[in-house]
């Protein structure tokens, strides 16, 4: 068939089986939308501060982020804020001293209690030390926490309370709390002000697990403590009240406290698609090159222990290795030291002689005497079992 007509056949054919397929896809799929939410990448990462300072950029603030404090590098000005997110207790007592010297000259300081997971029995942090600020423990129940026009919260769950003595009370502006001890106290110092919390998780960008739990699931219809962060409006608004004093006037310092993983630690979790596959292929190695270990044989019995078996298993390794020949002498030495102390003028002949003296004295055809003495090839192993027979048959007649 010419090419000018095979080929107008050939695409009448795809259009007619592709149309069918087109139309059963139509029929079959629609097409839908669906958001997937990624990870985070990034500064996002790591930094759980990093939602809050978005939104300070966006309110038109200046913004720095730290991942440790270090009042010499930051040199922070008597109108800024710093919100240390870093456990207090990590810090050393000359970084307190120019820490506190700041909030006396105008500065606002947000400062937790220790995290939960700490020894409670471990010396107080020298900063709340300085502030007159004790650390009680966890409370037994969420701080209550409601904005207008949004559901009840609860705040403060996962944090540790304080107290607050008797000679720093004086100068405490603001506090928050009951019977369990305060979540909340702002405590002037010199010019400035130190805003001292239980925790700072409604600040994060972080979600709670029971997020998910309508608020009718949820205990008494409050809402559980720092659910989607600064997602949540009430989250926002308390947050914008404790910036508040600063707010505005200089730069927010967010030290978010954030720890490298050790090399070890990023090589194990992100390296895996490298060392996996090598790690297997060693082990795999090892084992193809390693002696297989079967079940444990029991030990011989004593009597097989014998000299003929040791003799039968030195024959039979030479018959393996095609040593007929070494055998076939073997035996017949065992005959001519026989004929030696038989009749050893036949022993002491060679040759052809020799071969005739001893088919005299057997009275055997000189040709079966022949066909005995001379040594087979070294793989016929019917020839080297019938010399070795003749052999052994010539020595008895002796």
């Amino acid at each position: 068939m010419k090419a000018r007509v095979l080929w107008p056949l050939l695409i009448g054919l795809a259009v007619l089986v592709s149309v069918p397929l087109v139309v059963w896809f139509l029929r079959t799929h629609e097409q839908v939308s669906r958001t997937e939410t990624l990870p985070p990448q990034g500064e996002a990462s790591y930094n759980p501060l990093y939602v809050l300072g978005q939104a300070l950029r966006a309110d038109g603030l200046q913004v720095q982020a730290r991942a440790r404090l270090d009042m010499a590098a930051m040199s922070p000005a008597a109108g800024d804020t710093v919100v240390l997110l870093q456990d207090s207790g990590e810090l050393p007592a000359p970084e307190v001293a120019a820490l506190l010297a700041w909030v006396q000259r105008g500065g606002h300081l947000l400062v937790r209690t220790p995290p939960t997971g700490e020894d409670d029995k471990r010396q107080e942090p020298a900063l709340l030390q300085a502030l007159g600020v004790g650390s009680l423990g966890f409370g037994s129940a969420c701080q209550p926490f409601q904005v207008e026009g949004e559901d009840r919260h609860r705040e403060f769950c996962s944090g540790r309370r304080f107290d607050v003595s008797d000679a720093a009370y004086a100068n405490v502006q603001r506090e928050w709390g009951n019977e369990d001890g305060y979540v909340f106290a702002r405590i002037g110092h010199g010019r400035g002000v130190v805003d001292v919390l239980a925790d700072m998780e409604f600040m994060k960008g972080q979600t709670d697990t029971n997020s998910f739990l309508p608020a009718a699931l949820r205990p008494n219809g409050i809402q559980t403590a720092a659910v989607d962060g600064l997602h949540d409006r009430p989250h926002r608004d308390l947050t914008r009240y404790l910036l508040q004093p600063n707010y505005g006037k200089g730069t927010m310092w967010l030290v978010y406290a954030s720890r490298p993983p050790s090399l070890w630690a990023r090589m194990f979790f992100e390296g895996w698609p490298v060392w996996l596959p090598l790690l297997l292929s060693l082990l795999g190695g090892l084992w193809m090159r390693s002696q297989r270990l079967g079940s444990e044989l029991p030990s011989p019995l004593a009597e097989r222990r014998s000299l003929l078996e040791h003799v039968r298993a030195s024959g039979e390794l030479l018959l393996r290795q095609r040593q007929g020949p070494r055998l076939h002498a073997a035996v017949r030495g065992l005959f001519l030291r026989r004929l030696q102390a038989r009749a050893p003028i036949a022993a002491a002949l060679e040759g052809a002689a020799q071969e005739h003296a001893i088919a005299t004295l057997l009275q055997w055809p000189a040709s079966r005497v022949h066909t005995a003495l001379a040594a087979p090839a070294a793989n016929d192993l019917t020839a080297l079992k019938e010399r070795i027979a003749l052999l052994l048959q010539m020595r008895r007649l002796l």
